[in-house]
């Protein structure tokens, strides 16, 4: 592969970058450098590494079988009551999910460029909007991913330098990247939970399985992904470093304050222009994601009436943008809204990993020589595990925010929920291999 062709396809495959690098990501990461330093990098890390397996995962089931993720669970679970039932879960999970983060993207997008412009909000998420859907309306796929890619590549730079500037302990920063740890601190959890949730969004599953060239050799779409994903992974970890620059409580205004104090009246810009980029790249690609879902669910039989252009796949999309810019015209606090939206993408992200796992373990769908191998079960197994017990400890805190009872304090309900969720992780792979065996 030439190395212009080598720059195209991580620029093809930057779309990722793109859905996942949104406001949330800019939130959700700068308010935990704001309020636990480098502590949480580790979190940033996994997630990269989480969200690199599933999307491989993911884009080699296209690749073999010539069905994207979603057509493959309708041909896995077809027929009857079951084929409905999951469909619908799938595609409300996706397609709210989808609508949580557009929320987050308009009212993140405006509260950066606001910064730099003196326009009423509703006139910004009006603009914006108009954007995102003449940019959905573009009728290819490739042209439309490489356009994000290059938006990619700008937001990059700006938050990069930024990072770069505040010049970092680059030993802390190894120290809060690979040594684990769990600050005390209310929310630290949700958090946590919000750092993967940004990063391994359970609807780009679906979007990088339903872009993906059949035609394109799994080492090349391994080298385009695994770059754009890395590059991704970086990026946030820089988001996380700028965040450090103030401490305690958190807010876009404060944040903007402390780069200025620091860095000059430029560093604004670059701030708000970054959040402008990754909101505007986010906009297009939830949507997006969303009408590629439905469309792999449901086009199955009646193609014309899903094609890229078509009625119902407008409607999608368009349901999807317009959630974002009514939300975003009412002028919700934009903070709370993305967090919220992460959170909630990291409860959805197991249960769209469990299918996942049974259809690349499929010897129906795949065929026995492209089965998922042992390594990349093993390394699934982990991610799937380790989503569910963070999603569960969200869960038990929530439990214990309204009820008042000291779930979290008591050590035992942990190790309980822990026990649990790896028994449900081996029962999942004892049903798939059980299944490759007798097929």
């Amino acid at each position: 592969m030439s190395l212009k062709k080598r720059i195209l396809n991580v620029l093809f495959w930057s779309i990722i970058s793109a859905a996942f690098i949104g406001p949330g990501t800019i939130t959700t990461a700068s308010k935990a450098g704001a309020e636990f330093g480098f502590s949480l990098l580790w979190a940033l890390v996994f997630s990269t590494f989480a969200c690199l397996i599933l999307q491989e995962a993911s884009a080699r089931i296209a690749i073999h079988t010539g069905r994207n993720l979603g057509e493959a669970i309708a041909a896995r679970f077809k027929g009857g009551y079951k084929q409905l039932l999951i469909l619908l879960l799938v595609v409300g999970a996706v397609i709210i999910g989808s609508a949580a983060y557009e929320t987050g993207n308009f009212v993140g997008a405006v509260a950066g460029i606001s910064m730099l412009v003196d326009i009423k909000n509703y006139w910004l998420v009006l603009i914006m909007g108009v954007m995102a859907a003449i940019a959905l309306s573009i009728p290819s796929l490739r042209v439309l991913a490489r356009l994000m890619g290059y938006l990619v590549v700008i937001m990059g730079a700006a938050f990069l330098v930024t990072a770069i500037m505040i010049k970092p302990d680059v030993v802390e920063i190894a120290k809060g990247a690979f040594l684990p740890a769990i600050p005390d601190g209310q929310g630290t959890g949700l958090l946590i939970l919000g750092l993967i949730g940004t990063t391994v969004v359970p609807y780009n599953l679906f979007l990088g399985s339903g872009i993906a060239d059949k035609s394109q050799k799994i080492k090349e779409m391994r080298i385009g992904l695994g770059i754009a994903i890395i590059l991704g992974g970086v990026i946030s970890g820089a988001v996380l470093v700028v965040g450090t620059a103030i401490q305690g409580d958190y807010s876009y205004q404060l944040l903007a304050r402390a780069l200025t104090e620091r860095m000059g009246e430029w560093a604004l810009y670059l701030f708000g222009f970054g959040m402008f980029a990754a909101g505007f790249s986010s906009a297009v690609t939830a949507p997006l994601a969303s009408a590629i879902t439905a469309k792999s669910l449901f086009g199955t039989g009646t193609k014309k009436k899903w094609d890229i252009g078509s009625r119902n796949y407008r409607l999608v999309w368009g349901f999807v943008l317009l959630t974002g810019i009514f939300f975003g015209v009412i002028n919700l606090k934009p903070i709370p809204v993305i967090i919220f939206a992460q959170a909630l993408n990291g409860f959805v992200l197991p249960f769209i990993s469990v299918f996942l796992v049974i259809v690349v373990n499929d010897p129906e769908l795949m065929g026995r020589s492209k089965l998922n191998g042992w390594v990349s079960n093993i390394m699934m197994g982990f991610v799937v595990w380790v989503t569910m017990v963070l999603g569960g400890m969200n869960i038990l805190k929530s439990v214990q925010t309204v009820t008042q009872w000291n779930i979290i304090t008591h050590s035992y309900s942990v190790w309980i929920l822990i026990f649990i969720t790896f028994l449900f992780t081996l029962g999942l792979f004892y049903y798939v291999f059980k299944r490759r065996i007798s097929n």
